[in-house]
């Protein structure tokens, strides 16, 4: 349970949480706290995802997920470690990894948050399109925040990197969406349709975009419209 004190240190005072990370205070143990908590608020939401369609579904949901977030996280670290190299930052990788996971653990505690509503929207609807939408918002708003903590702790850690920090961050922000939202239709289902068979993984043809407006579309009877 000490290691879910980070999550206070974060939302409560984050600025003393950034600046010991840019002096190298207990990176470690930073590190493996944020990946303890990230880890079990992401199965947490990811067994309510996979609810839907039995517990096969929310099992692999709740394994998946986790995965998903830090499996982008190792892919797109060392783009942005050695982007803010370039301009002139100072931190090492271990500081660049412990700010992405301080975005991960904010996106973690918010989804967490998102819990009731998710369980609500699942017990009152019966709508699998209209869910998998709810739910991408809710990612998306939950991504949003998570982003704004990394561009605040870019800030303290690597003043250095003057302007071309913000430039680099949101390059890097656009380069992790799409990262993500590949990884998710690799790793796909999460939710899973009621009306199929479990699968631990579908096929890969079709792409997030086209499916996540499928659903739209589905959603507000666009499919109607000739």
């Amino acid at each position: 349970m000490r290691d879910l004190t980070v999550i206070e240190a974060i939302l409560r005072d984050r600025r003393s949480f950034f600046l010991e990370i840019r002096d190298g205070i207990a990176i470690r143990h930073k590190i493996r706290a944020m990946l303890v908590s990230s880890v079990l608020f992401f199965a947490l939401y990811g067994a309510v995802l996979g609810s839907q369609a039995g517990v096969l579904q929310a099992l692999s949901s709740a394994v998946k997920l986790p995965i998903l977030f830090l499996a982008t996280l190792l892919v797109c670290a060392p783009t942005l470690y050695f982007f803010h190299l370039l301009l002139g930052a100072q931190q090492g990788l271990a500081q660049t990894v412990a700010l992405m996971l301080t975005a991960i653990t904010v996106t973690a505690v918010l989804l967490l948050s998102f819990t009731p509503i998710a369980l609500f929207f699942l017990l009152t609807t019966a709508g699998y399109q209209f869910f998998k939408v709810l739910n991408v918002g809710v990612f998306a708003v939950c991504g949003v925040v998570g982003v704004y903590f990394l561009s605040q702790g870019l800030a303290m850690v690597a003043p250095e990197s003057g302007r071309g920090r913000g430039c680099v961050t949101w390059l890097w922000v656009v380069l992790y969406a799409f990262v993500g939202c590949q990884m998710a239709w690799t790793l796909r289902p999460f939710i899973g349709a009621p009306s199929m068979p479990f699968e631990l993984f579908r096929h890969l043809g079709g792409n997030f975009y086209a499916d996540v407006f499928a659903s739209l579309g589905e959603v507000f009877g666009l499919h109607r419209v000739y």
